[in-house]
């Protein structure tokens, strides 16, 4: 009685196979993105990290002062013509530096600040 489960047993595991197919055309997910070598990686790694810094500092730049502006609208009743009116009316301590090779684009119209390459 034991020996047909056993045997029913292999073969469902022969037949689902333990991994992935060597004809498989779809990439696995947990695939190194950059060079994927044991050599390489404190240099994919540390790339890595300076590009998500990067990122989030562009990110908390804008937000920071998307909000100035929102602060100095409900205040004024109306958009500030540049950058430079948020400083000089205390609503920023100062326009925050910007990534090299890029720099801040400021729209009075919509009020939006975007950061853009140079």
């Amino acid at each position: 009685m034991k020996l047909p489960i056993l045997s029913c047993l292999i073969l469902a595991a022969a037949v689902a196979g333990c991994g992935e197919k060597s004809g498989s055309t779809t990439p696995s997910t947990n695939a190194p993105t950059n060079g994927g070598s044991v050599l390489t990686a404190p240099v994919d790694y540390l790339s890595s990290v300076t590009r998500a810094q990067q990122s989030a500092v562009k990110t908390v730049d804008t937000v920071a002062i998307n909000q100035a502006i929102q602060l100095f609208q409900v205040d004024r009743g109306r958009l500030p013509k540049d950058l430079n009116e948020l400083v000089q009316e205390k609503f920023l301590p100062q326009i925050p530096a910007t990534p090299y090779g890029t720099k801040l684009s400021y729209d009075p119209q919509s009020g939006q600040v975007k950061v853009v390459k140079e």
